[in-house]
């Protein structure tokens, strides 16, 4: 069974930094692509990044320059690294992975603020 356990979010000020990790089991993670959503309060889910088998990614416009997501293959881990947040970067981030079918982790908070 596919399991994706999310990490690293907290309470940051804005021009901060913070690094997700997404660690990934029951699957060969190496073999699929995997991103991030994020969903703030009251809005819809948005992609934020996502990252190719290959190693191709690719990150929504409101983040590009800021925000760099990559992988351990060895590992079995997905990363999102976040630098320079602004409070409109708060929300639940979720790590998925398309297998088959699209599996999701539970979420991990990132907020904002001074």
């Amino acid at each position: 069974q596919v399991q994706l356990v999310e990490s690293g979010g907290g309470l940051v000020q804005p021009g901060g930094s913070l690094r997700l990790s997404c660690a990934a089991s029951g699957v060969i993670f190496s073999a699929y692509p995997m991103g991030w959503y994020r969903q703030a309060p009251g809005k819809q889910r948005e992609l934020v990044a996502y990252i190719t088998s290959g190693g191709r990614t690719n990150h929504a416009d409101s983040v590009k320059g800021r925000f760099t997501i990559s992988r351990d293959n060895a590992l079995n881990t997905v990363y999102l690294q976040m630098n320079s947040l602004k409070p409109e970067d708060t929300a639940l981030y979720y790590c998925y992975a398309d297998v088959a079918r699209r599996y999701w982790g539970k979420g991990t908070l990132v907020n904002v603020s001074s």
